[in-house]
């Protein structure tokens, strides 16, 4: 898979505080892993290559407004998430009390995100993509390579990995740039998701592989 500059993009998942800060709500069950795999450092060394050598970036995020409390039935993690108010906001056309709320953007990565040039989809209300414009906005572009990572690494990013394949995307996953939840019943989500990258994905590679790997792509097209 090659990383050619005028056809991959960067897609991140869910670059969010609830699961990727130490004060967000999911931190008790995503904490160690997001420490052990260095996520939100390769993220940010991935974000900066790919606005380095100029590749799009998206972000696919992970909003619940009071009105999904609506819902009749959800499987046990969104029965959690809304349990423990993950990813709430109080409208979809409101920013009151977005800024610094567990559905905002980790601090450091939002000068990559707000540059005027990141393109923010609707938000997916479940795991995967099939609810939001992702990959109208990735067609839209000619853009059919993709270098995938965010959270969770076992549910949203395993999620969008899928629905990639199943639309015909070429999808490289950075398994550094991911992480998962650890539950004392259910298992490791980080261990089980990367068993899955590894049959379903057309790459999967380490922060310093794709960086590389963007570099070689980005030089190839001048």
């Amino acid at each position: 898979m090659q990383l050619d500059r005028s056809r991959t993009a960067v897609v991140f998942i869910d670059p969010q505080n609830d699961v990727l800060s130490e004060k967000g709500a999911a931190w008790a069950a995503v904490g160690a892993s997001v420490t052990e795999n260095k996520t939100v450092e390769n993220m940010e060394r991935i974000f900066r290559a790919a606005k380095q050598h100029g590749y799009e970036v998206f972000i696919s995020p992970h909003f619940f407004y009071p009105t999904d409390s609506g819902w009749k039935f959800n499987d046990p993690l969104e029965s959690n998430e809304f349990a423990e108010k993950i990813f709430a906001r109080r409208g979809a056309f409101t920013l009151d009390g977005f800024a610094g709320s567990g559905a905002d953007w980790l601090e450091r990565f939002k000068p990559y995100i707000e540059d005027g040039k990141t393109i923010v989809v609707s938000p997916h209300k479940v795991w995967g993509p099939q609810t939001n414009d992702l990959v109208l906005q990735l067609r839209k572009r000619r853009i059919d390579r993709i270098v995938l990572g965010g959270m969770l690494a076992n549910v949203c990013v395993e999620s969008h990995l899928r629905d990639f394949l199943e639309q015909g995307f070429e999808v490289a996953v950075a398994r550094d740039a991911t992480a998962g939840p650890r539950h004392p019943e259910w298992g490791d989500g980080y261990s089980a998701a990367v068993i899955n990258f590894r049959f379903l994905a057309h790459a999967l590679l380490t922060t310093d592989e794709i960086v590389t790997a963007l570099a070689a792509g980005a030089s190839a097209a001048r």
